[in-house]
C-alpha cells in the first residue's frame, strides 16, 4: 500500500484567494480545502492546485533569467483560440503569443500572480489503422 494518497502543487503568491479563483474558473473547478493561509482547488478533471500565503512572494520573471522560472505549468487544451480567450478574461497575460516551432502547437502566459503556464494544443487521435 502506497504512503502518498495523492499529490497537490502548491504556488506561492501574496493573495491566494485571488489566484484560486482564477484557476478555478479556469479549470471548471472548486475549492476543497481554505484556510487563513491556503486555498486548494480541484479541476473538473481531478488536477489538485493550491495556493500558499507568502506576503513576501515575488512575482517569476520568466523569460527574463533573474528569478526566473519557480514552476511552470503545462493544460492540455482542444482549441487555443478559445482558452487564450478565456485566460485574458479571467486576467492572464499573453507572454508569448506566436505559435512555438516544434511538435507541439503551444502558448505561454502568467496568471494574475506572475507564474507562468503554457496551453498545448491537444493532438487529435487518429483512427488506429489495420
Amino acid at each position: 500500500m502506497s504512503l502518498v494518497t495523492a499529490g497537490v502543487v502548491v504556488l506561492d503568491c501574496a493573495e491566494p484567494e485571488k489566484l484560486a479563483e482564477f484557476y478555478k474558473e479556469f479549470l471548471d473547478g472548486r475549492e476543497t480545502d481554505v484556510s487563513a493561509n491556503l486555498v486548494e482547488i480541484r479541476g473538473a478533471d481531478g488536477f489538485r492546485i493550491a495556493f500558499r500565503r507568502d506576503a513576501n512572494a515575488t512575482p517569476p520573471s520568466w523569460p527574463r533569467p533573474e528569478n526566473s522560472l519557480q514552476a511552470h505549468l503545462d493544460f492540455l487544451v482542444e482549441d487555443l483560440d478559445e482558452a487564450e480567450r478565456r485566460v485574458v478574461g479571467l486576467g492572464g497575460r499573453p507572454l508569448e503569443t506566436r505559435d512555438a516551432p516544434g511538435p507541439y502547437e503551444e502558448r505561454g502566459y502568467s496568471d494574475p500572480a506572475g507564474h507562468s503556464f503554457t496551453l498545448r494544443l491537444v493532438p487529435p487521435m487518429a483512427p488506429k489503422q489495420g
